[in-house]
């Protein structure tokens, strides 16, 4: 098995995935995304660098995904903030919706927040 590297019995199951060339095989259960553990068997699978991929751990393979929509960013045009990437309009301010990026924020309790909004409802007068 490609996984487990344990024999493969004859007559047992066997999964061949025609991507990663017949020399390989799976026991059905080892059929697994390498990210996630999910099972693959039935599902569409992609094979990357000699690795199983479901969907979703393929394509954040090839696109970053937004943290405020968890979509995928087609767009060349996103930002990194916190780590973490954007599209533009959804890295905005936890308080007034007013888009950050390009902009001085602050984190309050792990939110970015504007700087006008931090003066007016977050600073220690």
């Amino acid at each position: 098995c490609y996984h487990c590297k344990l024999n493969m019995k004859e007559g047992d199951p066997a999964v061949y995935a025609e991507r990663a060339g017949y020399d390989k095989l799976w026991h059905p259960g080892c059929f697994v995304c390498c990210t996630c553990g999910e099972l693959l068997v039935d599902m569409i699978y992609f094979w990357k660098n000699g690795n199983l991929y479901c969907g979703r751990h393929y394509c954040d393979s090839e696109r970053p995904r937004c943290a405020g929509c968890d979509e995928l960013i087609f767009s060349n045009e996103y930002t990194l903030a916190e780590g973490q990437n954007w599209h533009l309009k959804h890295f905005c301010c936890f308080d007034c919706d007013c888009v950050l990026a390009g902009i001085t924020y602050i984190m309050v309790n792990d939110k970015p927040v504007c700087k006008s909004c931090y003066m007016k409802n977050h600073a220690v007068v």
